[in-house]
């Protein structure tokens, strides 16, 4: 299309009014885009954050469930009442030897025992330059709470080895005439470096507000709240912090929002830690989001700016056309009007001078020529607006992929998008299972046996940890080939040793070329049983005889507790769990159940 020649001032006095209100309503809608990309981006940091802050205090909670176990074992030991009761050397010396034993398996920086007075009498350390034996621990408020209540957990700075951590102590004897209590100390090092690689910063939040543990070495033994007189005493009087002098954090937390000393402004994510009346924390700087936001809107902005600018070319080439047709229309019935004049001037002479009637006639047929023509011009008018139409259609289209643009742009994946949805609804269904067997799993039952399909318990652990064998490439094999019988037994306790035994079996095949796990199911008349075998390097000679004793394992870092525990509920069910030759070649494991 083509622009009528206007001058150019004329140009902009006609067209200033629709140009003006193009500019205004691209600023309007990229103001509003803006306001709502903001807010979009905020919520959904806010829920990243969140999800992030209970990713950690799970990681968390499953670090100090496994410490708050030693204890609660450790009071079952002779020695241990034997070395704080009677002052037994030689108990002692034995309890030295067992603690040193379990702080190395477990992976705790070091478990002692104090007698009634607040004497250390036995330590993992014992020995050693640092070791705790003989030292008084009497004023330190773990030992008095838990001589008081049974228990106690209190982060502290170590008085001899100047580290933080938390110190979990349990007493032995009743209260009214307590033996002493025993002390595991959990440092935090290790769950620091797994919380550092997720985005953002971490803060663990003690009852007064002190970041006591941080990815943050700034924020380390700062407040994020002001202290009370009456905390401020009882910090300093048992020492808690050391000669640390507690100052203002770098973080002024507000809400759902913080800001930093420079005024960066972040995003907190607030979570219950797994400590009385501790938090979890969790910041992200707002600012890389707000700035994908102002991209996106800048985007879809452009896209509005481009659609507004076609329709105000499209009305003013209609416009313009409708004037030209208009004059055109004008200018030939003046000239019509002025050669039917002529032409009945003309007429009395046509008798006289036929060759100028002739003519005149001409021009006539000619002016009539170029009325029908204007006419059709006129009706251009009309045809445009279906051509109006025809654009309409591709204009809605930009407005619908602006709204996809954004979902495309926030995930920076547009050519999987649809690929992605489509995979959605199939993963729902796949997580929607997985769901329903970890509540199965996770929810506290009652110990009665029944019929229990073995069937379905295989599918129930496979849903359980059938992604981990995946995710590692191990070869898991199961029994194929017909329906499995029924045994007797309480299901979830069932998954719970088939649970054991395939970790176990992962574990051990994990250095091995083409590892292989096996399942295999036989059938007896009065009984089945189920195998499990790995070609794994197989049981250590030295530990196979006491597998299922407790506290001895094969892993660095076990406990040696899940094997005692999967034996004893197979003796529940009137079973029996043993060791076996694997034909892979590694270690094997043999279930022994009653037919259902």
């Amino acid at each position: 299309m083509s622009l009528p020649s206007y001058p150019g001032r004329a140009l902009v006095r006609r067209h200033a009014l629709p140009l003006l209100a193009v500019v205004l309503l691209t600023v309007v809608a990229g103001s509003l885009l803006r306001l709502y990309a903001h807010r979009q981006a905020l919520s959904d940091l806010r829920g990243e954050t969140l999800r992030i802050a209970r990713q950690e205090e799970r990681l968390l909670s499953s670090e100090l469930q496994r410490f708050r176990l030693l204890p609660i074992v450790l009071v079952e030991y002779p020695d241990v009442g034997d070395a704080l009761r009677n002052g037994s050397v030689e108990a002692a010396a034995r309890l030295n030897d067992k603690l040193r034993g379990l702080a190395e398996r477990t992976g705790a920086p070091v478990i002692y025992a104090i007698d009634r007075r607040g004497r250390t009498v036995a330590a993992s350390n014992a020995g050693r330059a640092d070791s705790f034996v003989g030292r008084d621990y009497g004023f330190r408020p773990y030992f008095r709470q838990a001589m008081r209540t049974g228990t106690s957990e209190y982060f502290a700075l170590g008085n001899t080895s100047h580290r933080p951590g938390l110190f979990l102590a349990r007493r032995i004897g009743p209260a009214t005439a307590p033996d002493g209590v025993v002390v595991v100390k959990v440092e935090f090092a290790h769950m620091v470096q797994a919380w550092a690689s997720d985005a953002g910063q971490t803060l663990l939040l003690d009852d007064h507000g002190v970041v006591v543990v941080t990815t943050d070495p700034a924020a380390e033994f700062t407040l994020t709240r002001p202290l009370n007189p009456s905390a401020k005493m009882a910090i300093r009087e048992s020492q808690q912090f050391g000669t640390i002098a507690l100052r203002p954090g770098p973080y002024r937390i507000a809400g759902g929002d913080a800001t930093d000393r420079e005024g960066t402004r972040y995003i907190v994510g607030v979570t219950p830690a797994p400590l009385p009346r501790w938090q979890l924390v969790h910041v992200l700087p707002s600012k890389p989001a707000l700035k994908e936001a102002d991209g996106w809107v800048r985007s879809v902005t452009a896209l509005i700016a481009v659609g507004l600018i076609g329709l105000t070319l499209l009305a003013i080439w209609r416009r313009t056309r409708a004037e030209r047709a208009a004059m055109a229309r004008e200018a030939l019935e003046e000239e019509v009007a002025r050669r039917t004049a002529e032409l009945r001037a003309t007429n009395d002479q046509l008798t006289v001078e036929i060759s100028e009637r002739i003519r005149a006639d001409q021009r006539f047929r000619a002016a009539r020529e170029e009325l029908a023509q204007a006419n059709r011009l006129g009706s251009l008018g009309s045809i445009t607006a279906g051509v109006a139409h025809e654009i309409n259609q591709p204009v809605a289209a930009i407005r619908t992929l602006a709204d996809n643009a954004r979902t495309f742009l926030s995930r920076d994946k547009p050519d999987k998008a649809a690929g992605n949805l489509a995979t959605i609804v199939e993963l729902t269904e796949r997580i929607g299972s997985i769901v329903q067997e970890m509540r199965r799993f996770v929810r506290r039952g009652t110990h009665g046996l029944g019929p229990v399909s073995l069937e379905a318990v295989l599918d129930g652990t496979m849903l359980l940890i059938g992604d981990r064998f995946r995710t590692a490439g191990v070869a898991l094999e199961r029994p194929r080939g017909g329906a499995l019988p029924r045994v007797v037994a309480g299901r979830v306790r069932l998954e719970q040793v088939l649970v054991n035994l395939l970790q176990n079996a992962l574990d051990a095949v994990a250095e091995t070329p083409s590892p292989r796990v096996r399942l295999t199911v036989v059938e007896h008349p009065d009984g089945v049983e189920l195998t499990v075998e790995d070609n794994g390097p197989g049981l250590d000679p030295a530990i196979a005889t006491e597998i299922f004793t407790p506290f001895v394992t094969g892993k660095p870092d076990g406990l040696g507790l899940g094997l005692g525990i999967a034996r004893d509920i197979m003796t529940e069910f009137g079973g029996v769990l043993e060791t076996i030759s694997s034909s892979l070649g590694g270690a094997g494991f043999r279930l022994r159940m009653r037919r259902a």
